[in-house]
């Protein structure tokens, strides 16, 4: 099935639907929806209109489509690494992204944004942001553009998050001079205006985004160079994003340098605010989350990669009740080992409950109990990862199942045998840890039908991968 913008598409027959949006609107008992110019129409019992397509979701659950807030695509060659499989983020980044960032060419990004994008729409996902960081002085290809053509190629929604930085990290010096040189001030503000220009659209159901976003605040740039940063970012009306508080390393930087938490640190220099998010966001005290919560900056909550790199659970529902919006990003495949949106959803709603029980003190020693079992409803899981995402990158009309929003949706067959037996079927996707995908469905195209992406040929991607990895290899 392909569909246009102006095609009429009617889906009928869903089991249930879970909207992304907040308390009792969580649920709809409707089976059909009508999508027409790239938006939803309406929501209920429907009847076909004349020579409109049906899509039948009988046996079906419908989400809207998943926002990824978080990602490194140049990653998806850099899965299971000997060297940084059981390492923590410091000597992670040495042996994995920053051993091998010097290798890559256009064609060897190319491939990695592909893989990392089918992925992600093969899991349910339709609008990605990339944190991507690969830039240095003279770059012999486009990065930018390539990561812009891919998500253009399978009709993703996508938000590049221009990474970068002007001081090395200290381990830097050993690694080949080609991407020993960080970029200057000025050439890092001249790209994003250029990108900007370029690429930038605005408007609310935008296909593409540029966000500012130095590689990490602790590490990239000194305190003047980001406060230049968030002022030229905010010139131009664009959002800023970066790594902060990840692993104690944050913390007792932030101490020796500076005498504060690196939350206060992003305070003092104008890195706080409705249109920042931060991802990971892991060691926090409660000063932390209150100051976070006031300036409602977000959040992009990576729970698989702080579970494999050792970094700690999020406190995500404490985040969320200071005013935090929490969204939810698979982070790249080399500290994931994947890019599926299912299978992070399913893990952040393991682990906020896990959280919540982990603190659960008995009454003996003044606690309540047993407790954590609802910090973490199914329901606000899809919340996370769909409006709430929407809510950090600025797309006010994305990531919601209600009319006159986006028409992007993920559609979920219930036919695999952790489904059967389930009561509640709405819940399946997240709960049992995975579905079958019906359909995929961004701007009122189809771009995954029955599991598969039209012209994609995956056994020849999967040679192309092959290939790139023992390229890799060679050259680093």
């Amino acid at each position: 099935m392909t569909t246009s913008n102006s095609f009429s598409l009617l889906i009928r027959g869903a089991q249930a639907m879970i909207t992304g949006l907040p308390g009792d609107a969580a649920r709809r008992t409707d089976s059909d929806v009508r999508i027409r110019d790239g938006r939803i129409e309406a929501i209920g019992s429907l009847t076909p209109a004349p020579s409109e397509t049906v899509l039948d979701a009988s046996d079906c659950v419908i989400y809207p489509a998943w926002v990824n807030t978080h990602h490194h695509l140049a990653q998806s060659l850099l899965k299971g690494i000997p060297g940084g499989i059981n390492a923590t983020l410091t000597p992670w980044l040495e042996a994995v992204p920053f051993r091998f960032r010097g290798a890559f060419d256009g064609e060897l990004l190319r491939i990695a944004a592909r893989i990392g994008l089918v992925e992600l729409a093969l899991s349910g996902c339709g609008t990605v942001a990339d944190h991507h960081y690969y830039y240095w002085p003279d770059m012999d290809f486009d990065g930018s553009a390539i990561l812009f053509e891919e998500a253009d190629r399978l009709g993703l929604r996508f938000v590049l998050c221009r990474g970068g930085a002007t001081r090395a990290r200290d381990f830097e010096g050993d690694m080949p001079t080609k991407i020993d040189q960080p970029e200057s001030l000025q050439a890092y503000l001249d790209d994003l205006t250029n990108l900007k220009a370029r690429f930038h659209d605005a408007s609310p159901q935008s296909m593409r985004r540029v966000v500012a976003a130095p590689t990490t605040l602790m590490f990239s740039m000194v305190p003047q160079e980001l406060r230049e940063t968030a002022a030229h970012a905010r010139s131009l009306g664009l959002r800023m994003h970066s790594h902060l508080s990840e692993t104690v390393i944050y913390q007792q930087t932030a101490h020796e340098r500076y005498g504060v938490s690196p939350i206060d640190y992003a305070g003092s220099v104008d890195w706080l605010g409705d249109d920042v998010w931060f991802a990971h966001l892991v060691k926090l005290s409660p000063e932390d989350i209150a100051l976070l919560g006031r300036t409602h900056t977000g959040i992009a909550h990576c729970p698989q990669s702080n579970g494999r790199l050792g970094s700690g659970m999020a406190p995500v529902h404490a985040l969320e009740r200071a005013g935090t919006p929490i969204s939810l990003a698979v982070d790249g495949a080399g500290s994931n080992e994947a890019a599926d949106m299912l299978n992070e959803v399913h893990t952040a709603w393991l682990t906020a409950r896990a959280r919540g029980g982990d603190r659960a003190l008995p009454q003996y020693a003044g606690g309540s109990g047993e407790t954590g079992a609802a910090d973490a409803r199914v329901e606000d899981v899809v919340r996370w990862g769909t409006a709430g995402g929407a809510t950090v990158l600025g797309l006010g009309e994305v990531g919601r199942l209600a009319p006159g929003m986006a028409a992007d949706l993920a559609i979920y067959a219930l036919d695999q045998p952790r489904h059967f037996g389930l009561h509640d079927p709405a819940i399946a996707p997240v709960a049992s840890g995975g579905a079958s995908l019906r359909a995929v469905i961004v701007g009122g195209k189809v771009i995954v039908e029955h599991g598969a992406i039209p012209g994609l040929d995956l056994a020849e991607l999967g040679a192309q991968a092959r290939e790139a990895v023992r390229t890799l290899q060679q050259r680093a």
